[in-house]
């Protein structure tokens, strides 16, 4: 990678398309960031990924916690290629591999908490993957519960099976949701119940200068919910964490976050009356000094060539949402 970070186009690209104090914020969002490869995720960064992804923000741009960021960007006072790193729903290897990176790099980041999940929990799409991944058969019967038969029948048709039923039963009612996935769960052997952080690992992030955000507790989306039921979503996540670490969750990200889709207006409204004082969603842009607070957006290039990921995240700076 250093040929290209080092090189004379990487050096001048950030000068070029500067954004000449226009007040741009771009927000990346991860998930988790694995050791190696994985077959079942192929998305997900890994860690010598997610390091040089790292490296590039430290040389290149100008990578802020979320709050000094909003701050800053308020009082008209952001830095040129300003840019914040967030983690969505609580992976333990957020802990275990992104943050010695972090750390290595001086990258500040904040990590948004979905907290029924802590503590030996499993977000449903992952007892999806998982349980593709160990089930022991070559086909997979789910008709009982309005899908098809899969056939699994190798690595990349566990994978390919595994997304289309996380892609037909994401919007599900939750209730029904559950009980797939239960009975998806009981189909198959133990699945790990070490995917996600314990409330030890969160306050090892938060001591760590990790900025720590709610997620509400189970992930749902939050457009399928009631209004009570979204309000004990969005409040009962922030109760927990501010609990948990003793001062002021001030930052939430919407589940899915599909603004108008996964959530609605009421549900921003929520989240400002809870005393958030900001929101990221899942609209792809970058946020300006008009941008609404509680609904903000993000945005990650996921090149696998280095320039050509710096090349996209700067051309962003171009496209206030």
């Amino acid at each position: 990678m250093k040929h290209l970070l080092h090189g004379a186009v990487a050096k001048t690209l950030p000068t070029v398309l500067q954004t000449r104090k226009k007040q741009r914020l771009s927000i990346l969002t991860y998930h988790g960031i694995l050791p190696g490869h994985d077959y079942m995720r192929p998305l997900e960064p890994t860690l010598a990924t997610f390091d040089w992804h790292m490296e590039l923000l430290s040389r290149y741009f100008n990578p802020l916690s979320l709050s000094e960021a909003l701050s800053r960007m308020r009082y008209g006072e952001l830095p040129e290629r300003a840019v914040c790193i967030t983690f969505d729903d609580g992976y333990a290897n957020n802990v275990v591999q992104a943050l010695p990176v972090l750390k290595r790099w001086r990258v500040p980041a904040t990590v948004f908490i979905a907290t029924n999940f802590l503590n030996g929990g499993r977000m449903w799409n992952d007892s999806v993957l998982e349980a593709l991944r160990v089930v022991d058969d070559t086909k997979f019967d789910l008709q009982e519960l309005g899908l098809d038969v899969y056939d699994i029948d190798g690595l990349h048709k566990r994978r390919v099976a595994a997304e289309a039923i996380i892609r037909e039963i994401k919007h599900w009612p939750p209730e029904k949701r559950s009980q797939a996935v239960e009975m998806i769960e009981s189909r198959v052997g133990s699945l790990p119940c070490d995917l996600m952080m314990t409330d030890q690992q969160v306050r090892e992030l938060s001591e760590n200068g990790v900025e720590i955000g709610a997620h509400t507790k189970s992930h749902p989306i939050l457009s399928t919910l009631s209004q009570d039921e979204s309000k004990q979503e969005i409040l009962g996540s922030k109760t927990y964490l501010e609990a948990l670490l003793g001062q002021k969750v001030r930052h939430f990200a919407y589940p899915n976050g599909r603004p108008g889709i996964d959530y609605s207006i009421e549900h921003r409204d929520m989240v400002e009356a809870a005393g958030f004082e900001s929101a990221v969603s899942t609209h792809w842009g970058v946020a300006s000094k008009t941008s609404d607070r509680w609904q903000l957006p993000r945005f990650t290039p996921w090149d696998q060539v280095p320039l050509s990921f710096m090349v996209r995240l700067l051309m962003n700076y171009q496209n206030p949402a």
